[in-house]
């Protein structure tokens, strides 16, 4: 006869869980989503030529548009600063959103979210992480961006609180915009049709806009449409802050349609990404 015996358990070496994982609630939930935050961090590390549309664009932009444009259209270079700096400092973190779609849709495709989906997490944390990582990149593009306007001779009005006041203001808006695009990436069928559909939206938002002449030197039907356009006014109170230090109607405008953006895409994201998460 074979004789069954009992493992004895209290030998048996105990398995101590990592904080956060296996647990649920809001606090548990935000410790993952850093967690993931972390992730898109360290992958950006080993592949830092994902930062090379928020590190090389906005010094190839800045000095490009500024010494082709600037005799032209302000007289000088000093003096189209002013003007330039916050229009390529708006369209390189707005552009630089699309990547949070791409990515996603790249990372389900890889089947990574297929294995997020097996862990002990909460499914929204990696939706939550890859947009909190995108963060980063708009901070450096912001910071880049600044940094090639003090290196050609731009000098804010406003003062140094103003600058770290616009940087933040483009950084929120930014964040905000990347929702659109991570609907996107969740709804579309590759990251291909993700880049193509999003830049289709975003050309003629940033380029039918103030960012790189005055609204008042466009024909009547495309002043109007710069008039309304929502980048106009970021790019508005962007000036305003750095070149006066004034905290105008253009700010709060463009607060108010980027949790108007939050408020209706986050849960559509949300949405369809818990169907396939």
């Amino acid at each position: 006869m074979t004789t069954l015996t009992t493992p004895d358990l209290s030998t048996s070496p105990r398995v101590t869980p990592r904080a956060g994982v296996g647990a649920s609630g809001l606090v548990a939930t935000v410790r993952q989503s850093l967690t993931m935050a972390y992730r898109g961090l360290v992958k950006v590390r080993r592949t830092p030529e994902q930062l090379f549309d928020v590190t090389l664009m906005p010094i190839v932009f800045t000095v490009m548009f500024t010494y082709i444009f600037g005799g032209a259209i302000a007289g000088d270079v000093a003096s189209y600063l002013p003007i330039i700096v916050p229009g390529i400092l708006v369209q390189t973190n707005i552009t630089s959103s699309i990547v949070t779609g791409v990515q996603l849709r790249e990372d389900m495709d890889k089947g990574v979210f297929d294995r997020f989906r097996s862990l002990p997490i909460a499914r929204i944390a990696p939706l939550a992480g890859a947009l909190l990582a995108d963060t980063v990149r708009y901070a450096i593009a912001t910071t880049i961006t600044f940094v090639t306007g003090f290196a050609m001779g731009l000098r804010p009005a406003g003062g140094f609180g103003a600058v770290v006041l616009a940087g933040l203001l483009v950084v929120v808006v930014a964040w905000a915009i990347s929702w659109v695009f991570a609907y996107f990436g969740v709804v579309a069928r590759t990251a291909s049709s993700v880049s193509g559909i999003s830049n289709l939206v975003l050309f003629p938002l940033t380029f039918l806009s103030n960012a790189f002449v005055p609204a008042d030197t466009l024909p009547d039907w495309l002043h109007w449409f710069s008039d309304v356009n929502p980048i106009s006014h970021l790019i508005t109170a962007v000036r305003d802050l750095v070149n006066h230090g004034q905290v105008g109607g253009d700010l709060w405008l463009s607060l108010l349609g980027a949790a108007v953006v939050v408020a209706v895409f986050a849960p559509l994201t949300v949405r369809a990404y818990m169907r396939k998460a």
